[in-house]
């Protein structure tokens, strides 16, 4: 697999240990202690503004909305129970 993807991996790995330690001061923490809704709100207003910057051509600000949109569906994936890998599942069974 590639590093730069595998990346994500170790990304929910981290995501996962502040579920479990909640260090103060940590935006992570900010957002599990918010609980889901907050947690699935943001989901919904970062691919909001995905969207938004989708028609335009700046790449940094797409690429960077982009990255706040995988990000905060990591934090929902933990939030939930569930893993990247689990969704990587349903895309392989379904490119069958």
């Amino acid at each position: 697999m590639n590093k730069n993807i595998d990346f994500l991996i170790t990304l929910q790995d981290l995501i996962d240990r502040r579920r479990q330690e909640m260090p103060e001061g940590s935006y992570t923490t900010s957002l599990f202690k918010k609980g889901i809704n907050k947690i699935a709100q943001k989901v919904g207003e970062e691919a909001v503004e995905l969207v938004i910057e989708a028609k335009d051509e700046n790449r940094e600000l797409f690429l960077n909305e982009a990255a706040d949109l995988v990000y905060h569906l990591l934090v929902l994936l933990t939030a939930k129970g569930y893993r990247l890998e689990d969704v990587v599942d349903i895309l392989e069974k379904r490119h069958q």
